[in-house]
């Protein structure tokens, strides 16, 4: 960053960061869930596996999820979950990233005071821009002291607090659009999550801090964490069962089972091919631009690529699907039941769906696959809350992710495949398509998704201009060129007719 900055704003910046960092004398003692053998057994193990402790708290942090979760079942439902979800949860913060837990509960605070003073209408702008302003301030600290540095620090917790906050927000102010009997659409879509009255500060910081999700999401609305905490998911106000209550236990196994062996994939295919410097991520050039990987063949080099990314995805998918066993466990994955008694399903925590991601055929199947929480979010709060706007939520999505140079590249690189998508759905799938996902026409939708999509989110893995422009370059644009040659065909071909019936 001492690169690019002028140093009249280099100096304002660490003046800033100064006087923010003279707070931890008065933070730390806060620090106090966490005995010092735990540390200490932590740092033995480390030196005992050859693991950098950061990596292992992480690691150790999610799993523990598990036996939490446990408790969390046969607590009485009440105030006692909250606050043991509270507690839990600022432990498992103050494990994985120590002082640093200290945002989480500042931000919740500060924002449930925002709930607290402001009307409903008000408070569905300012909380969201304040938690915004919040997560873009640690953003670009992170990026000023570490600049393409993989270190663990408050964001990433951050980031979901982000949406539960946002989210919050806008349940609360169509709680009580809906109360007043006033017609918005947006409202009357988001009804089933909506909130009458702002709930007490145990139940928000329980929900804020809720340890299934506080380290790696994923971030649903209140009312589905509020079911699970008072048994209403399950039970009706006379404590009968609303239906045959489903077991827990393969929900529970399933996504527990998959993570680890997720959790392996990525350990041993992420060292044998790695997408950046294995000893130097941070300032060596990445492997995929090297000179040795340069001075190949672009199909090796791009098939290299490819297989370094599938495999880093199963990090995500590790986190994800461990966080949606620990929530499971508990049931707030449980959907509930319909109006005949039958279990909905365990959708509630699940945050990507693994084969529907890699075997996708469009875009908009792509999407829905991945990371589904965070969709969720930018499409009930962000797209539909701004009358449909894809620049909004793109925008919302790339400030949320943070402010390195090849996030944007890839969002603004997206919008050109969604455009030859839309095309092509138009004028070439009623030629060839059957409807049949597996089809001849099907599957080469679902090759030339993958490569696109591979081809245009290296910059996110990147992260540096320099690096993604450089990767990029030495595919002589490729992709954005295929595109753009793609759209000016195959949009002068005639529309086929709509057969009639």
């Amino acid at each position: 960053m001492e690169r690019v900055l002028p140093e009249v704003l280099r100096t304002g910046i660490e003046k800033m960061i100064e006087w923010a960092y003279s707070f931890e004398p008065y933070f730390a003692p806060t620090v106090v869930l966490v005995p010092g053998f735990v540390k200490e057994a932590v740092e033995s193990l480390s030196q005992s596996t050859g693991q950098d402790v950061e990596t292992l708290e992480y690691l150790l942090g999610m799993l523990i999820c598990y036996p939490l979760g446990l408790i969390m079942l046969a607590l009485p439902y009440g105030k006692m979950k909250h606050l043991f979800s509270f507690i839990l949860g600022a432990f498992l913060l103050q494990f994985t990233i120590g002082i640093q837990w200290i945002h989480q509960l500042i931000s919740s605070l500060v924002a449930y005071v925002m709930f607290l003073v402001l009307p409903a209408k008000t408070a569905k702008t300012v909380v969201p821009v304040f938690a915004m302003i919040y997560i873009t301030a640690g953003h670009l600290h992170r990026q000023y002291i570490n600049y393409l540095g993989w270190d663990l620090d408050f964001t990433g917790s951050q980031m979901v607090l982000t949406m539960k906050l946002y989210m919050l927000a806008y349940n609360l102010y169509d709680g009580d659009v809906l109360k007043k009997g006033k017609d918005e659409r947006a409202s009357k879509k988001c009804a089933d999550v909506a909130l009458s009255s702002l709930p007490g500060i145990i139940e928000y910081l329980g929900y804020t801090f809720c340890f299934a999700s506080v380290l790696a999401g994923p971030a649903f609305e209140y009312k589905y964490y509020a079911d699970a905490c008072d048994g209403s998911r399950l039970y009706d106000k006379d404590g009968k069962p609303k239906g045959k209550v489903p077991s827990n236990v393969w929900p529970t196994l399933r996504p527990l089972l998959a993570s680890l062996l997720c959790l392996g994939i990525f350990v041993v295919g992420n060292g044998k091919f790695p997408l950046l410097d294995p000893a130097d991520p941070q300032n060596a050039t990445p492997v995929i631009i090297t000179d040795a990987m340069l001075a190949k063949p672009a199909y090796q080099r791009f098939a290299y690529t490819w297989l370094a990314l599938f495999l880093i995805r199963f990090k995500y998918y590790f986190a994800w699907m461990n966080a949606e066993g620990a929530n499971n466990v508990w049931y707030a994955g449980f959907e509930g039941f319909d109006a005949d008694g039958n279990p909905k399903g365990w959708q509630v925590s699940n945050n990507v769906d693994v084969i529907q991601f890699e075997t996708a055929p469009n875009l908009k199947t792509l999407s829905a696959a991945w990371n589904k929480k965070t969709a969720n979010w930018l499409a009930k709060y962000v797209y539909i809350r701004t009358n449909g706007s894809l620049f909004a939520t793109y925008g919302m999505s790339a400030f949320w992710h943070g402010f390195y140079p090849g996030y944007y590249l890839f969002f603004l690189s997206v919008p050109i495949m969604a455009f030859c998508e839309r095309i092509g759905r138009k004028k070439l799938t009623p030629r060839f398509g059957n409807g049949k996902k597996w089809s001849p026409w099907g599957i080469v939708c679902i090759i030339s998704t993958s490569i696109m999509t591979e081809y245009m989110i290296q910059p996110f893995q990147l992260l540096a201009f320099d690096w993604a422009w450089t990767n990029w370059t030495n595919y002589f644009f490729a992709g954005h060129i295929t595109c753009f040659v793609f759209y000016a065909v195959v949009s002068n071909l005639p529309t086929p007719k709509v057969k009639e019936m």
